[in-house]
């Protein structure tokens, strides 16, 4: 019998001996090792078969070799001073170790779970306060106005204990230099951008065009080009851009942290050059080098956070559920008006001009951003689509984009000066835009007097210099594309530009329906 001091196995796959045996142990290594006397074996990791008593050998299998012990019965001393190691030439592996979830993760889950607390917490306080006796409840009322200077000193300590951890979490906005809370490091969402991309990889998996499909050069090309002429910016340099074409007719785009861009075919289809389609990718590269993500979910984080006690005042203080519904419903329509909605249109003003920043230093004519939004405007007009009060959505309304733009555009101008870059042609792209806006929809007019039945929901009339129902083939065409048939000796030089001299004001198409932008743009 071989006298062994050992701890039970505590699961089928992990075992563990801490006490020192004295055994003699042969290992073995099953590719071939040579049998080998060691003197020691200070503990066994990652166990997955134990021994017998009678000698069958005990594998032991990781992420490493694997390594095989057997114990000899032959033992003259029952205890062993020594400590004994079992090596084979190679050492042993431990899984890798678990990595943590990234916080704002973790916040997502636990969100909904912290409003149910709340409203569990207020109904009891509801229920406790409405049991009590009327004379405990008096005695209450006078404890608390007898101590009412003490409670409002611990309110305004935890007070100033809240601004002070906000004033520790302040960050200096990239590039435009503002002050924002930023509670969620760019890091943390850098891991959770990670694991939404693979899911929207998954999600688009059937939807996707291929790389070898124009559209998708063209964009992936532009989106490089502007990497490029941008890359003195560390957050620019600092991430690897990728383009990804959706098949969806809908008119978005969006970008995650990491710097996967997801374009729509039906924001392809909107644009109408090159410079259109820069200044859109422009747009949402700002987002990401800006951190919009993480700042906007910071402000949602502390927003939720504070509307918790209010939440659960809302549930302690009203005499009935249905009007503790109510009023919860009332203050997340109310957060939204006055803290969300709000703060997402500045956002998007900070990325529109950013954006044409992005755009200028890659020699695109900027002039082509207010067009776009023109044209947005006018294919909601005629897709007959009701457009909701900017008050309510978290986009600003297509209109104000194109002053706030039409403002950012002398700014953008000169920084295209200052960089080495092909001079603009001298028409005004937003002039002919108006022109050309105005001649046809005096076409439409003289259509309708002839047509009177057709007279209340004209048509732009299609001409040659129409968009397609694809993407412009001025996207497509090599020399709108690139400045130079040496791509790559163009982009390393010092000055690459995307020249196109293909109109921007090219006539709006007859639009399709949902062809509404998203909240990617």
């Amino acid at each position: 019998m071989v006298l062994l001091s050992v701890s039970l196995f505590r699961s089928s796959r992990f075992c563990s001996l801490s006490a020192r045996v004295t055994r003699n142990v042969q290992v073995y290594k099953q590719a071939g090792c040579p049998p080998k006397k060691t003197h020691s074996v200070s503990s066994l990791t990652g166990c997955q078969r134990a021994a017998t008593p009678t000698g069958p050998p005990v594998l032991i299998r990781n992420n490493g070799p694997t390594v095989c012990f057997q114990i000899s019965p032959k033992t003259t001393s029952p205890f062993h001073s020594g400590p004994v190691q079992a090596q084979c030439g190679h050492h042993f592996h431990t899984s890798a170790p678990l990595r943590a979830l990234p916080a704002p993760f973790i916040w997502l889950v636990l969100k909904p779970l912290q409003k149910l607390v709340a409203i569990i917490l207020g109904r009891s306080i509801r229920k406790w306060w409405v049991a009590l006796p009327d004379n405990r409840r008096q005695l209450m009322r006078e404890w608390a106005w007898q101590r009412r200077w003490h409670l409002a000193a611990g309110a305004g300590v935890a007070m100033v204990i809240a601004a002070l951890l906000l004033l520790t979490h302040l960050d200096e906005s990239p590039v435009t230099g503002r002050i924002r809370l930023l509670v969620f490091s760019k890091e943390d969402y850098m891991k959770l951008a990670t694991a939404l991309s693979e899911a929207y990889m998954e999600e688009f998996a059937e939807l996707l065009v291929p790389v070898t499909d124009p559209r998708h050069k063209a964009v992936e090309w532009v989106l490089q080009h502007l990497a490029q002429r941008n890359k003195d910016i560390p957050e620019v340099s600092g991430i690897t851009w990728r383009a990804h074409v959706v098949q969806n007719p809908n008119i978005n785009a969006f970008v995650l942290p990491n710097g996967k861009v997801f374009v729509f075919t039906g924001m392809l289809d909107a644009v109408a050059d090159v410079h259109q389609l820069t200044v859109v990718l422009g747009h949402e590269m700002a987002h990401a080098i800006l951190g919009h993500s993480a700042e906007q979910a910071s402000l949602s984080h502390v927003v939720d956070l504070l509307s918790l006690i209010l939440l659960t005042a809302i549930w302690a203080v009203c005499p009935r559920d249905s009007l503790a519904l109510l009023g919860q419903w009332a203050q997340d329509k109310l957060t939204q008006l006055m803290f969300s909605r709000p703060y997402s249109r500045k956002l998007e003003a900070e990325a529109d001009k950013v954006g044409l920043q992005l755009a200028a230093k890659a020699c695109a004519d900027v002039r082509a951003g207010p067009v776009f939004w023109q044209q947005l405007e006018i294919r909601d007009q005629l897709t007959g689509e009701s457009s909701i009060p900017e008050w309510l959505s978290t986009h600003p309304s297509h209109r104000n984009r194109v002053t706030q733009m039409e403002s950012f555009i002398p700014q953008a101008l000169e920084l295209r000066e200052s960089c080495i870059c092909p001079a603009l042609p001298a028409t005004d792209p937003r002039v002919v835009f108006t022109k050309s806006v105005q001649v046809l929809l005096e076409n439409a007019k003289d259509q309708g007097r002839g047509l009177p039945e057709r007279a209340s929901k004209p048509h732009l009339p299609q001409s040659p210099a129409s968009l397609p129902n694809v993407l412009p083939a001025a996207l497509l065409a090599q020399n709108a594309l690139l400045p130079s048939p040496n791509v790559d000796q163009e982009i390393k030089g010092p000055a690459p530009s995307v020249a196109s001299e293909t109109a921007v004001a090219t006539p709006v198409p007859a639009p399709t329906e949902g062809d509404r932008p998203k909240d990617g743009v």
